[in-house]
């Protein structure tokens, strides 16, 4: 079972990916949720999935500040950016970073099966 992080502002969001992955057939297993970049880069030094969905607007520290963080501490981990407004400059940063896979939220029953083909095997 791939161990996913789920990270979001919105806790309508949250509980829609959550569904959406707990239906699908995939072998995904949550292992975390968060509500902001912070409580993303706590959540994720105490579960230390393999694979963390990670919306890039929040309050306070940002999707990709907190890929920054996570990604100098450990540069292999899987990150998925789920957003519905990224622009050049946030597709570069992302980019840069090392960030896997950018799925917009409209394509939300996208999302298991993205999670496990960046999920390491």
């Amino acid at each position: 079972m791939a161990g996913t992080l789920i990270v979001d502002d919105e806790d309508d969001i949250r509980l829609l990916v959550r569904l959406t992955i707990e239906r699908a057939s995939e072998p995904l297993e949550i292992v975390g949720e968060a509500g902001s970049g912070e409580q993303a880069v706590e959540c994720w030094r105490a579960t230390r999935p393999d694979v963390i969905l990670l919306d890039y607007r929040m309050p306070g520290m940002s999707g990709l500040d907190a890929a920054e963080m996570i990604l100098a501490e450990q540069p292999d981990q899987s990150i998925v950016l789920f957003s519905a407004f990224l622009d050049d400059r946030a597709l570069g940063r992302a980019s840069a970073l090392g960030i896997r896979a950018i799925l917009d939220k409209r394509d939300l029953g996208d999302v298991p099966e993205t999670l496990l083909r960046y999920a390491p095997a």
